[in-house]
């Protein structure tokens, strides 16, 4: 049928790109630093991973209802534009979760302000020279310099300035006792050049054997700082504000996912849809394109506002909240878009129960549980490094702009990978390619348990374009080639929906627990471990699975057929002959 001006298809992918485009950049304001927003509001690894899995959790079971319902009642428009409206509120909530600690500030960004109360000190941090006193062995001592963070340090009334000075001493020797390492470390203050710099202190180290300390166990934890009950005003750091700001932060991220969840699939549909109704589905899968280049862009254009605007917003909270609001105003440009965003208006009534019918085929087909399986595993391996992988980056002294440019790296990898999708699925087997994205992530996993540095991290993001990118084009071949008709789009939302934010959602669980019991290295490399096991069995099972082959006519029947004669070479180029001989009995 001809397109009329109801359906312009030009102007409908025009906007629908927009749309895709502001999406992306709205998502990469937030989600990539979201949980080094929670991390400097005072929450440990394991309450970060319960935050994020319940997102995750959201997101796999209330988008598709969402969806459902829309359709259903015609309300898709209404729901775009709520989604959108109400996630600019429903983010800002975060801005309003108080710290774990009220009295843990940050110095200013340029370093040039010093603490002038004389009533606290509060959470700053304390330059340290470090004089390592070898073993035997060695002679000479080693000098290092590092820096020491200190929560706040209250003196009573009539407590004497060397009696508080006498409790920031003792946190320190804490402090660096209960670090990861085999020393005993007895700090000496000198004060020689407290004159002019007040903050500035010189220890010196010696150092003894000691056992080695799991992270979390230490004395100088702030979760076991029995050693200094004997003096309650040392610390304010209070369990009943650590529990406030979990559980304000739990309230705002579940209510802020309810809101956003369905505003991708939602958006998906109705453009499938539209473009459906006037054969042009082919257009569909280039719009993909432009949410990865948003989010590219997105990221870097964040990262860099925070770096010049942070220090003029943040007053007493944590850094990171002009992340929120550049997310508030990219949803206000994005709502803006929604108003014109192409929606079917008339459209067949179809059952909404795909979802089951799309369980069901996944439950009749061994290589569709497998694949089901593999999604789910890889769901919860990504989501340890959407998690914690900033966390590792900001220890070894990276900035967020370092850490939104490695992000770029990987989407712009995507993006340039995209032009050899068709040649990447022609050349490798689905099987193939999968355990290609396999083996890359797993080299991921292993190179960031090594991190030396802050650019580090830099040269292994491009692998993220065949761990992530051409991984998914092999998912979403294999689904297409195993389903039954007109069910491609179901089980494909299945597995990116379903299978893998559940995913997401047992590795933030568990992934949290594990950092705090271990470390965030030895995390990676267990998941390095747990893929290539992973890997060596699903090739190994995919080669005795039963490779059945199904004859999909209405690709055929788009194939290009040259002309035949009624010899017999002609009859056997005839391509419903060939297909015919083909199929198994």
């Amino acid at each position: 049928m001809s397109a009329s001006p109801r359906w312009d298809i030009s102007r409908a992918l025009g906007v629908a790109k927009l749309f895709h485009l502001l999406c992306g950049v709205r998502e990469a304001c937030v989600t990539p630093f979201l949980t080094l927003y929670l991390r400097q509001l005072g929450l440990a690894a394991p309450w970060v991973g319960i935050l994020m899995g319940t997102k995750h959790l959201i997101a796999a079971f209330w988008a598709p209802i969402c969806a459902i319902l829309a359709k259903s009642y015609r309300k898709r428009r209404t729901l775009l534009m709520g989604s959108l409206l109400g996630s600019v509120g429903a983010s800002l909530l975060m801005v309003l979760v108080p710290l774990a600690d009220k009295n843990w500030v940050h110095l200013p960004c340029n370093g040039s302000s010093s603490v002038t109360s004389t009533d606290a000190l509060l959470g700053v941090t304390l330059p340290v020279n470090i004089t390592l006193a070898q073993e035997p062995a060695s002679s000479h001592p080693t000098k290092r310099t590092g820096e020491v963070e200190v929560p706040s340090f209250r003196k009573p009334p009539g407590e004497s300035d060397q009696e508080t000075f006498g409790g920031l001493h003792s946190y320190l020797a804490l402090s660096v006792e209960g670090a990861r390492t085999t020393s005993q470390v007895l700090l000496h203050p000198d004060t020689s050049g407290l004159k002019g710099h007040p903050w500035e202190v010189t220890f010196e180290v010696v150092k003894t054997a000691l056992p080695l300390l799991p992270a979390g166990k230490g004395p100088g934890n702030p979760a076991n700082l029995s050693g200094t009950q004997g003096k309650p005003w040392a610390f304010d750091l209070s369990l009943e504000g650590l529990r406030w700001t979990f559980i304000l932060s739990l309230g705002s991220l579940a209510f802020w996912e309810l809101l956003t969840a369905p505003l991708e699939q939602v958006a998906d549909d109705s453009l499938y849809e539209y473009l459906d109704f006037v054969d042009a589905t082919d257009r569909y899968r280039s719009l993909s394109v432009w949410r990865l280049l948003g989010m590219s862009a997105g990221v870097c254009g964040i990262a860099a506002l925070v770096e010049q605007l942070d220090c003029f917003l943040m007053t007493s909270g944590p850094q990171g909240v002009v992340h929120f609001y550049g997310y508030s105003v990219v949803s206000i440009l994005a709502l803006l878009m929604s108003i014109a965003f192409p929606i079917p208006i008339y459209r067949p009534w179809e059952p909404s129960y795909k979802s089951v019918k799309a369980l069901s085929i996944v439950r009749g087909d061994p290589r569709l549980i497998l694949l089901a399986s593999t999604i789910v595993l890889i769901g919860a391996i990504i989501s340890t490094v959407q998690n914690f992988l900033f966390w590792h980056m900001k220890d070894h002294g990276s900035s967020e702009l370092v850490m939104g440019f490695s992000v770029a790296l990987s989407l712009l990898g995507e993006i340039l990978l995209h032009l050899f999708e068709m040649t990447l699925l022609r050349k490798l087997s689905r099987a193939g390619l999968v355990g290609l994205g396999l083996g890359c992530l797993a080299g991921q996993l292993l190179y960031y348990s090594f991190l030396w540095s802050w650019w580090s991290v830099l040269p292994v993001q491009i692998l993220s374009a065949i761990s992530n990118g051409a991984l998914w084009w092999a998912v979403e071949a294999s689904v297409e080639d195993l389903t039954t008709p007109h069910m491609e789009r179901a089980l494909s939302a299945l597995f990116r929906g379903h299978f893998y934010r559940s995913g997401c959602s047992l590795g933030s669980f568990v992934g949290g627990f594990v950092v705090m019991r271990f470390s965030l290295a030895v995390l990676y490399q267990a998941c390095c471990v747990v893929l290539l096991l992973w890997l060596a069995f699903f090739l190994s099972i995919q080669r005795r699975l039963p490779q059945e082959r199904k004859i999909k006519y209405s690709k055929l029947l788009s194939l290009e057929v040259s002309d035949t004669t009624d010899s017999e070479q002609g009859t056997e180029r005839d391509w419903l002959v060939k297909a015919m001989r083909e199929e198994p009995d």
